[in-house]
């Protein structure tokens, strides 16, 4: 069956004698949201005597939990409860683990914590900020364990356990899911081929980072036993039923509402879920309403991110580049626990592991492995990132081992011409297409010839430039039985069929005739409103303006699905053909009743310019409200057989999507979409930034129902891979302490760092969907990281490259390797090694306008350092060399309560004094050792010099090395100005940390 294709042009408007789809009017949504009257979940009203919690997290990527110390903390004025791992583990279920397997999966830890940033308690008071103030006072003591975050690491014997259940499995350590897959015969394709290419590749974790975090309003009704929780959740409502049964409490007694709005999500607010579980117990101790929101700081530590996947990619490769195989071995880290959905990162494009070519035998191995880190979820591109990272460089290495042009590789392995729907070799089928014509138009409009010319002067020049090309089939529509893939065919049969995906859509049409549109699909920035309005519009005759579209959610009330929500780019295919569907079968019993008042028969029935009209007489009409609202006013009036046409659910489940078969091929997705990309990039020799000369970006999303929407998500999504390309990446010590948890450190592109991309379209539409369309807005988050990377390749030659691009990753290429330093350094104090720490160091000289002695004294005396340390609630000396203190101390965005314990060693009055210490508090932990030596300067004037070496982990490792260094010498300066001051007898003046910043807790 051979589809169609025709060349959009973007810049298509309205035509008030054609219909609304297919243009682009402008946003109905934009007014409010551009104003500052958006109702995101923060802006929601909430009932009088509503508490706020606030969250306790580890500061140790691994560590058991000896004890927990809540008594000064509840006796603070205004806190209602505390809830540890144990309160918790009481009132609800653990939620579903991905895998079968006897293993738990809490909202919070239990007995220990298994990543930097775990719920550890949870405090509920009557504002935000006491409860902030609360956690500074909760005491936990851990025991430190080892830690992994390297998922090959953590497959080795000798490697920490995280959960014991999985070991009962049987497989390697720390894995959850060991599953090989064959399809036709690979081993006769490689043990023929003249040529056997691959690449092993890592590829990072990154997210998205919407400009909105979680939000959760639980509130618990003791008669019902039941919940009413609103949250900004995106969906899949399959979620709901693992809510419900982590609560303890059936279905129908959990009502989840969702806002309005919702500041972006892009995959993300899949993951609020244990937050829902969370809160919900909260409210229900405390029996009053509770609201928690994110901050920034939580949301990058422990929110969701996408996984990072080691692959090793084989091909088969016939002497003109012709791919006779693939053999894919990928090892998945989902971090501390294998949360639901998860593995769908790993198995939602495994009916598309071949991409847009034509490959009949393929090998599969995918491996499943917990690490000490944020556990994964939803992620915009979802397994698409990953899985072309790896394909795509592979095509770019086959064309260079082979010396083929890679065009030619491309070409000759894309899926012919004439041949859709195809089935793939691993089960999809995919629904239309025009790859080749794709490829030569974009190479045509997008000036591939002139961006060739460009390369070759450039290098001419003797610059670093680079042209990179990508070809990739987008995914939309998932068919809910791809997870069950990890499953063997045993398994299914005994668990049950899984499959499938269903949107759901309803029209009502009010006593006046106005209608409107309410589905089971929460925005997220792809224009519901405005779109629904154009296609409901069209069906109707009625201007978009006129038709309402309500698309916040409430399961108690609205028809939904456990596959209903906002994810796999649903929208244009899957929702907005239901809202189709429900408007075309309404219209049908519209037709019926204006044939009876028009004196025609239905078929002759238009509607059209807010009339319904006869065809072939156009003054033969009457208004649409009229005929619309006949069944509120004169039910009696309808003609036999016609049902009253008020309201019209149509729930739309696709034929195609299919469970996984008995020799594991699975249709895992509804819709395919075809990307192709080239670009051109520079690499400044002096700087190591990789520049973008040009960009091209040819899609075919089927039907594009509105242009302009479908190029701001183009260009979103070129946004976020270009962020995932050159900036992001979730950063992990060795030890498992987190490194990148401010945005000084996460980098995400801003508007000055994103180039315009020039976007193309061909239209095949979708025979699968009612309006033809398909999913778009995730694509460029396949396609484009690994075009920039194969384009930095070709500019520099590299065989290997790895995500993110950064300069200093680029730095040995350019320059040569760093050279080893001509003078050793400086001999520091040393600090015993700590699971989840970073490394502090420092040193420095201060002049102080007073005698040795004074000095001296001073810094054994409590009372005068309480005098010049601020924050500190009060400085214990135990003995005449030990001391102990509490203080609370703020490090830019964080500020927290410690205990510290301070010994001296190695006095030497009043010339030199060895300071050791350690410091635990809500934000993190620390140790440290600090030299200090007063020498004479001057008669009655002191030079301090000190150095130290320290170590902290936890929330105050997290916001990053940029901020904590330059933080190190700001603090310690201020500390001896603080010093010489009060030496001198002047006014005590503010520092920020003495004994957290020298003396072992160094931020």
């Amino acid at each position: 069956m051979e589809q169609s294709a025709v060349l959009r042009d973007p810049e298509r408007r309205v035509s008030i004698s054609e219909g609304w789809v297919g243009k682009s009017p402008p946003r109905v949504e934009d007014a409010a949201l551009l104003t500052g009257r958006g109702r995101y979940i923060d802006d929601l009203g909430i009932t009088p005597g509503t508490l706020h919690a606030a969250i306790l997290r580890s500061p140790h990527a691994h560590a058991l939990i000896e004890a927990i110390d809540v008594e000064r903390a509840k006796a603070m004025p205004g806190v209602e409860a505390i809830l540890t791992g144990e309160d918790i583990r009481a009132l609800t279920a653990s939620m579903v683990v991905g895998v079968k397997a006897p293993v738990d999966c809490w909202p919070i830890a239990v007995d220990r914590v298994r990543y930097v940033g775990e719920p550890v308690a949870v405090v509920v008071a009557s504002d935000r900020y006491l409860a902030e103030d609360a956690i500074d006072l909760v005491e936990v003591r851990y025991k430190p364990l080892g830690a992994v975050v390297d998922p090959f690491e953590a497959m080795k014997p000798e490697a920490p356990v995280l959960h014991e259940g999985f070991g009962t499995l049987g497989l390697a350590n720390n894995v959850a899911s060991d599953r090989r897959f064959r399809y036709g015969d690979p081993e006769r394709a490689f043990a023929e081929a003249p040529h056997r290419v691959s690449v092993d590749v890592r590829y990072p974790r990154n997210a998205c980072t919407p400009i909105e975090t979680y939000g959760v309003i639980a509130e618990y009704d003791p008669g019902l036993d039941g919940y009413d929780i609103r949250a900004n959740f995106q969906g899949p409502f399959s979620i709901h039923a693992v809510i419900s049964r982590a609560l303890k409490v059936p279905g129908n007694r959990l009502r989840l509402r969702t806002p309005p709005d919702s500041g972006g999500s892009f995959g993300v607010k899949q993951g609020v879920f244990p937050y829902i579980v969370l809160i919900g117990a909260a409210a229900r101790v405390v029996q009053r309403p509770v609201k928690w929101i994110e901050d920034r700081l939580e949301h990058l530590a422990a929110s969701t991110v996408a996984t990072n996947r080691g692959t090793r990619l084989e091909a088969a490769v016939e002497a003109n580049g012709r791919i006779t195989a693939l053999d894919w071995d990928q090892v998945e880290d989902c971090g501390a626990h294998l949360r639901a959905p998860e593995p769908a990162t790993l198995y939602r494009m495994h009916g598309n592991m071949t991409g847009a070519y034509a490959i009949r035998n393929v090998a599969i191995r995918n491996r499943v492995v917990v690490t000490n880190k944020t556990p994964t979820g939803l992620n915009r591109g979802f397994g698409g990132p990953q899985v072309y990272f790896a394909l795509e460089r592979l095509m770019q290495r086959i064309a260079i081992e082979l010396g083929l042009d890679p065009l030619d590789v491309i070409r000759r392995n894309l899926v012919p011409q004439g041949s859709f729907p195809y089935k793939t070799a691993t089960g999809a089928v995919l629904d239309s297409g025009d790859y080749q014509t794709a490829l030569s138009v974009a190479l045509e409009k997008g000036g591939h010839a002139e961006l060739l010319k460009r390369r070759d002067q450039a290098r001419a020049e003797g610059r670093l430039y680079g042209i990179g090309y990508t070809a990739v089939v987008e995914p939309s529509v998932s068919n809910m039985g791809y997870i069950t893939t990890v499953l063997t065919a045993d398994e299914r049969r005994k668990a049950g069929p899984k499959n499938g995906a269903q949107a759901t859509a309803t029209i009502h049409i009010d006593p006046l005739g106005s209608v409107s549109v309410h589905v089971a699909s929460v925005p997220q920035g792809q224009g519901h409103r405005t779109v629904l309005g154009q296609v409901v519009g069209d069906v109707f005759g009625l201007p978009p303006s006129t038709i309402s579209v309500v698309t916040d959610v409430d399961t108690g009330k609205d028809a939904w699905s456990i596959a209903s929500g906002n994810y796999s780019s649903r929208f244009a295919p899957a929702v907005a053909g239901a809202a189709h569907l429900a408007a075309t079968r309404l219209r049908g019993r519209l037709a019926q009743i204006a044939a009876a008042q028009l004196n025609i028969l239905p078929d002759e029935v238009e509607f059209a310019e807010g009339r319904a009209r006869a065809k072939g007489n156009l003054d033969n009409g009457t208004s649409f409200s009229r005929v619309a609202a006949a069944g509120h006013w004169a039910p009696g009036t309808l003609p036999d057989g016609v049902e009253q046409p008020l309201r019209e659910t149509v729930f739309w489940t696709p034929d195609q999507l299919v469970a996984p078969n008995a020799k594991d091929e699975v249709n895992s997705s509804l819709c395919h979409g075809f990307i192709f990309d080239f670009c051109g990039v520079e690499i400044d020799r002096t700087t190591g930034e990789t520049k973008i000369d040009r960009y091209v970006t040819m899609h075919d999303c089927g039907h594009i129902l509105h242009p302009g929407m479908v190029d701001g998500q183009v260009r979103g999504g070129f946004a976020h891979a270009l962020g995932a390309a050159l900036y992001e990446e979730h950063s992990y010590g060795a030890d498992g302490s987190f490194l990148s948890g401010t945005l000084a450190d996460y980098l995400i592109p801003t508007t000055m760092e994103v180039p315009d991309p020039i976007i193309l379209h061909l239209e095949t539409p979708s025979p699968f969907t009612p309006l033809g369309a398909k999913g778009v807005g995730e694509g460029n988050c396949m396609s484009t990281p690994v075009c920039i990377a194969n384009a930095v390749a070709d500019a520099l030659g590299l065989s290997d490259i790895t995500l993110p691009i950064l300069p200093s990753h680029l730095a040995d290429h350019l320059y040569g390797a760093e050279a080893p330093p001509k003078h050793s350094p400086a001999t520091r104090p040393s600090v015993p090694a700590k699971p989840g720490a970073r490394m502090l160091t420092g040193d420095g000289t201060a002049s102080v306008d007073a005698p040795r002695d004074k000095v001296w004294a001073m810094l054994l005396d409590p009372q005068a350092l309480m005098a010049i340390v601020p924050g500190a609630h009060g400085i214990e000396k135990l003995s005449d060399t030990q001391f102990r203190a509490e203080v609370t101390l703020g490090v830019g965005p964080v500020k927290g309560r410690y205990k510290s314990e301070i010994s001296l060693s190695e006095m030497l009055a009043p010339e030199k004094v060895t300071l050791t210490g350690s410091t635990n508090g809500a934000l993190g932990f620390g140790q440290g050792v600090g030299v200090v030596t007063l020498s004479e300067e001057a008669p009655g004037r002191t030079k301090v010099a000190y150095r130290y070496e320290a170590e902290i982990g936890g929330k105050v490792a997290s916001i990053g090395g940029r901020l904590l260094d330059g933080a190190a010498r700001v603090v310690i300066g201020q500390f001896f100005s603080a010093l010489a001051a009060q030496a001198g007898g002047a006014p005590k003046r503010g520092l920020v940390a003495f004994l957290r910043r020298l003396f072992g807790r160094r931020s």
